[in-house]
C-alpha cells in the first residue's frame, strides 16, 4: 500500500518515538520519584503538568478508536455517549479530595483496608491488576493496526517495538518520567488532533456533522445512559487515574482533575467527527474508523493519524507500567501488613518487564478490543456505593463484599450471555447492557447498605473504621 520510503518512515516514527522520550525522561532513582512522581529535589508535580498527564493518560488509543467507531454508527449521539465517560474524572477528583480531607487516605488501597478490611483491598487490587493487564494489549494492538492486518508480522512487530520503546523509558523514569513524557505526548496529541480535524471538517462542515444521529434509545441513547451509570464506578478501578489523585496538594489535584475531565470530554467528542465523516462519506470502517478515514484521505493523513495514535497509546502504556510497579512494590506489601521492600525499585522494574511480555499475549492472539470499556465498567459497578456512600457506614467489610461481588458476577454473566433478555431496557444494541447496569447498580447498592440497616434494626452501634 505504501512506497518503500514512506513505509520506512512509518517504522522510523516508532524508533524516533522511543529514542526521543528516553532522552527526555528523567532518571528516577528514588521511591518518591519512581512511585509518586516527585522531582529529584522531592517536589511534587505542578498542577499544569498533572492536568496534562491526566488528560492524555485517559485518551487511550482504543478510546479514540471507539469514539470514531461510535460516531460512524450513531452520529453525534455515539460521540456524546462515549465522551460522557470522561466526566468520571472530575467525579473521581471530588471523591479523592473528600477521602483525603476526611479520612487522611494516602491511596485507595489504604482507604479500603481501613474501611472494609484487607480482603476487600485484596479483591480491589486483583480487579485493577486485570484492568492494567488489559490496557497493555488493547493499546499496543491499536498501534499495530496501523502497520498491518491483525495477526500479520507487521502488526505484531509494530506492537512489540512500540511496547519495547515505551518500556525502556518507563523503567528509567517511573511515574516521574510518565508525567514528564505525558506533557510532551499531550502537546503532540493536541497538534495532530487539530491536523486531523482540519482534514475532516472542511469536507462536510461542523453543522452537518452535528446534525447526524437521533436522540432515541435505539439509536445510541441507550449507550449514553450506560455511560451515565458507569461513570459512578468506572474511574475507581483505574490506578492510572487514581494514583495521580494522591501526589499533589488536594486543591491543586481537584482543579487538575476537573480541567482534564472537561478537556478529555471535548477531545473525545470532536474526535467522533472522524467517524461521522466516514458515515457521511459512505466508507466501510471495518471496526477502525480512524484508519479507514485516514487511508481514504491519503498516506499523509494516515501518517498523521498514526502519530496521534502512538502519542495516545504511549501515554497510557507508560502510566500502566508505573501503576503496576507501585502495586507490586508498595501496595501489595502494605495489604499484607509489611513495609515495602528496600529494593522496591527493583521489584517495580521487574513487574514492568513481566507485564510488558505477558500483557501482549492477547494482542498476538488477535483479541478484540472494542468491548473492553463497557464490559469492564459493568464488572466494577459495585464500586460505586463503596466510594460514593462510604460516609454512611462505619467499618463494614460485608458492605464491600455484598456490593463488589454481585457486580462482578453480573459483569461475567453479561460477558458470557447469561443475563435474561427480560432485563433489557429498550430495543437498541445496548439495551441489555443498560438493563444490567441499571438493575445491577440497584442490587449492589442494596447489598452495600444491608449490613448497616441490619445493625440499626438490631440497635447495634455503627462500627468505626479502622485506621485509614
Amino acid at each position: 500500500m505504501l512506497s518503500t520510503a514512506f513505509g520506512l518512515t512509518f517504522w522510523g516514527v516508532l524508533i524516533f518515538y522511543g529514542a526521543a522520550l528516553y532522552a527526555v525522561t528523567p532518571n528516577a532513582r528514588t521511591t518518591g520519584a519512581f512511585f509518586r512522581g516527585e522531582d529529584n529535589n522531592g517536589r511534587e508535580a505542578r498542577q499544569w503538568a498533572l492536568t496534562a498527564s491526566i488528560f492524555i493518560s485517559w485518551i487511550f488509543a482504543k478510546s479514540v478508536t471507539n469514539a470514531a467507531n461510535l460516531g460512524a454508527s450513531y452520529g453525534i449521539v455515539g460521540g456524546l455517549a462515549y465522551a460522557t465517560y470522561w466526566l468520571s474524572i472530575p467525579l473521581a477528583g471530588f471523591v479523592i479530595y473528600y477521602l483525603r480531607r476526611s479520612t487522611g487516605a494516602t491511596s485507595l488501597v489504604g482507604f479500603l483496608t481501613g474501611k472494609y478490611g484487607r480482603a476487600a483491598a485484596l479483591a480491589f487490587t486483583a480487579a485493577i491488576l486485570i484492568r492494567l493487564y488489559n490496557e497493555v494489549w488493547s493499546n499496543t494492538a491499536v498501534v499495530g493496526g496501523y502497520y498491518g492486518p491483525v495477526g500479520s508480522p507487521e502488526f505484531i512487530g509494530a506492537a512489540l517495538l512500540f511496547t519495547a520503546a515505551t518500556l525502556f523509558y518507563s523503567i528509567k523514569g517511573g511515574l516521574r518520567g510518565s508525567i514528564v513524557t505525558d506533557v510532551i505526548q499531550a502537546a503532540v496529541f493536541v497538534v495532530f488532533l487539530a491536523a486531523v480535524l482540519l482534514l475532516v471538517l472542511p469536507k462536510h462542515g461542523v453543522a452537518n456533522l452535528l446534525s447526524v444521529g437521533e436522540f432515541k434509545l435505539a439509536a445510541g441513547m441507550d449507550l449514553l445512559w450506560v455511560a451515565g451509570l458507569q461513570i459512578l464506578s468506572y474511574p475507581f478501578h483505574d490506578p492510572v487515574l487514581t494514583d495521580r489523585g494522591f501526589i499533589t496538594e488536594e486543591k491543586a489535584m481537584l482543579k487538575a482533575f476537573i480541567l482534564a475531565g472537561v478537556g478529555g470530554f471535548f477531545a473525545i467528542l470532536v474526535f467522533s467527527f472522524v467517524g461521522i465523516d466516514a458515515r457521511l462519506s459512505g466508507l466501510a470502517v471495518g471496526g477502525n474508523a480512524p484508519a479507514a478515514v485516514a487511508q481514504a484521505l491519503g498516506v499523509g493523513a494516515l501518517f498523521v493519524m498514526t502519530v496521534l495514535m502512538i502519542a495516545a497509546a504511549g501515554s497510557t502504556l507508560d502510566s500502566t507500567f508505573a501503576s503496576l510497579s507501585k502495586i507490586v512494590a508498595q501496595e501489595l506489601p502494605a495489604i499484607a501488613g509489611r513495609q515495602p521492600p528496600v529494593s522496591a525499585l527493583r521489584y517495580g522494574t521487574v513487574a514492568m518487564v513481566v507485564i510488558a511480555v505477558l500483557g501482549n499475549l492477547p494482542m498476538i492472539a488477535g483479541a478484540e478490543i472494542l468491548a473492553a470499556t463497557t464490559l469492564s465498567g459493568t464488572m466494577v459497578m459495585g464500586l460505586a456505593p463503596v466510594f460514593l456512600l462510604q460516609c454512611g457506614v462505619g467499618y463494614s467489610p460485608w458492605s464491600f463484599h455484598l456490593s463488589f461481588w454481585p457486580g462482578l458476577l453480573l459483569g461475567v454473566l453479561l460477558a458470557i450471555g447469561w443475563i435474561p433478555a427480560a432485563w433489557a431496557i429498550g430495543e437498541g444494541k445496548y439495551a441489555l447492557l443498560l438493563g444490567t447496569n441499571f438493575y445491577g447498580l440497584l442490587i449492589c447498592t442494596t447489598g452495600y447498605l444491608l449490613p448497616a440497616l441490619l445493625r440499626r434494626w438490631r440497635g447495634m452501634p455503627v462500627a468505626q473504621s479502622a485506621s485509614a
